[in-house]
């Protein structure tokens, strides 16, 4: 089934919420403002996201869903409000699950792709 890559009324970018000022694997992160959230959650799709970590600290990221090793999110290089540079990285992403009206996905291992 094909979806969208944008999200609602044209934006192209959505915001996810992480839980920590950097990702990890078991971080989790919950996307906002999906169209329909079912759907991505048992068939995600490409998307570019905004992340905001726990330090308010935003980070462009993008998701993608086709490759041979499934699910990724490669998220920039960034600075955390307390001054500690993290480097750009590609991330396996391990489950999506809906939690009401957002996505919440689950960061596995180091992607190298």
């Amino acid at each position: 089934m094909t979806q969208p890559s944008t999200g609602p009324a044209g934006a192209d970018t959505f915001l996810a919420v992480c839980s920590h000022t950097h990702l990890f694997p078991g971080a989790r992160c919950r996307i906002q403002g999906l169209p329909d959230p079912s759907a991505f959650a048992a068939d995600p799709w490409p998307l570019e996201l905004e992340l905001r970590l726990s330090d308010d600290v935003v980070t462009e990221a993008e998701l993608r869903t086709a490759g041979p090793v499934g699910p990724v999110l490669t998220v920039l290089a960034y600075t955390t409000d307390a001054g500690t540079p993290i480097d750009a990285r590609t991330w396996l992403i391990r489950e999506f699950i809906r939690r009401g009206g957002d996505v919440e996905l689950t960061i596995g291992g180091h992607a190298s792709t």
